[in-house]
């Protein structure tokens, strides 16, 4: 099992160590903030955060009088972390049953963090059905249910090109019949229809609400780390259309773009729940900010 500052190894072995070497420089000149910008840049933390976190370390450095650059990595590392929103306690447990949607691109990682999310649950005690609600591929719900052999969760789905929102409504009074106390419903991610998607995720909405009082209790949208700042153009579309809570952010271990926590973080408005950290069922880790930030730094 990987943990955060493992998963953050290429992150801060391809930028964060250049930008601790360059704050390592005797005096604060304009190169060194030139080059800090274009080093920010790099590691996806966003042209637009990025100017805005310059901007403030420059005030602070001249409010603190700061002159040399070794000083600056404190303040550097204070205000990445005020970026970051510390995530509240997941809306789940309390209840006869909950709801979790699951949103994202297809190709983002979606069914195999919901297969992470279910083994996690399960060690925890709960009684996860998974619902397979991307009715769009067979694929999709052929993946779902080789996951769920490994983790040991039944799967209702459904025929494919089907009716996703009857999928999910069979799921919950499944899940009810058979004393399940969890239902994780996956959900299509095509984003070439994005109107027939949207239209879909909100009928889906609609179901869980009628069904399940408060449902959907979570909704969790998956980014694919290695993409970068393309995942923030994705997440956008998922906000239209649908009330999303929270961010999994899969693939970390593969990216040296974890700078995208912060962009998502002030773009997006939302806590990054968990991270993906590796390719085993185990390696799906809560978002700690606090071991984020020092694993970047190493």
């Amino acid at each position: 099992m990987k943990n955060l500052f493992q998963s953050l190894a290429r992150t801060r072995n391809t930028v964060f160590s250049r930008i601790a070497s360059l704050l390592g420089a005797s005096e604060l000149t304009p190169q060194v903030w030139e080059d800090l910008e274009a080093l920010l840049i790099q590691a996806d933390v966003g042209v637009e955060t990025t100017v805005d976190l310059l901007a403030r370390l420059k005030k602070r450095a001249d409010a603190e009088a700061i002159l040399r650059a070794d000083r600056l990595r404190e303040a550097l590392s204070e205000e990445l972390r005020a970026l970051l929103p510390t995530p509240p306690p997941l809306n789940l447990g309390g209840r006869p049953l909950d709801v979790l949607l699951i949103v994202g691109v297809n190709g983002s990682g979606k069914t195999t963090t919901i297969a992470k999310l279910a083994h996690r649950f399960r060690r925890e005690g709960r009684r996860v059905l998974l619902a397979a609600a991307d009715t769009f591929r067979a694929a999709a719900i052929d993946q779902l249910r080789i996951w769920a052999d490994r983790v040991g969760c039944p799967v209702v789905s459904g025929p494919e090109g089907g009716d996703p929102g009857a999928v999910l409504y069979d799921a919950i009074q499944a899940a009810r019949s058979r004393g399940m106390d969890m239902v994780i419903a996956d959900t299509a991610g095509r984003l070439h229809t994005r109107y027939n998607l949207m239209e879909e995720l909100k009928k889906v909405r609609r179901v869980a609400a009628r069904a399940v009082e408060g449902a959907p209790h979570e909704t969790l949208l998956v980014l694919d780390a290695t993409t970068g700042q393309n995942a923030l153009s994705q997440a956008r579309h998922f906000l239209e259309a649908v009330e999303v809570t929270g961010i999994v952010l899969a693939k970390l271990d593969s990216s040296a773009r974890g700078g995208m926590v912060f962009a998502i973080a002030r773009e997006l408005g939302l806590p990054v729940r968990f991270v993906g950290t590796g390719e085993d069922l185990d390696d799906l880790a809560p978002f700690d900010p606090d071991a984020f930030i020092q694993g970047l730094w190493g």
